[in-house]
């Protein structure tokens, strides 16, 4: 099977853009309507940490277990880990988890992105 392509990681539209490109030439563009499906309210005034959570479950819908199992080109595997809570100053946080698992051939101790 094929590596998995922008779009089926991150959603319908994701395409590439070219640094500073106001419109869909090369480069990597991810519409607001792939954000707000992976249920981002407004990215017009979201964080830049609630748009990498909207990427992080955008591509976690696609990059499963089962996906991962049919597919030997596909490399990264998203699931969810443990919830857990904790202090943090005087208020009390749910700690949620995304574990990344990252596959390649084991040639090198590294993570190099030119890998996966």
């Amino acid at each position: 099977m094929a590596e998995p392509t922008i779009v089926q990681i991150f959603g319908t539209g994701a395409t590439r853009l070219a640094s500073g490109a106001t419109t869909a030439t090369t480069g990597l563009f991810i519409p607001d309507s792939a954000l707000t499906a992976a249920g981002l309210a407004t990215p017009s005034t979201a964080t830049a940490e609630g748009h990498f959570v909207a990427l992080l479950l955008a591509a976690k819908a696609y990059l499963t277990q089962s996906n991962f199992d049919a597919n030997t080109d596909q490399s990264l595997l998203l699931a969810d880990g443990f919830s857990s809570f904790t202090t943090r100053g005087t208020d009390n946080y749910r700690q949620d988890q995304i574990t990344v698992s990252l596959s390649k051939i084991d040639t090198s101790s590294t993570i190099d992105p030119d890998n996966y």
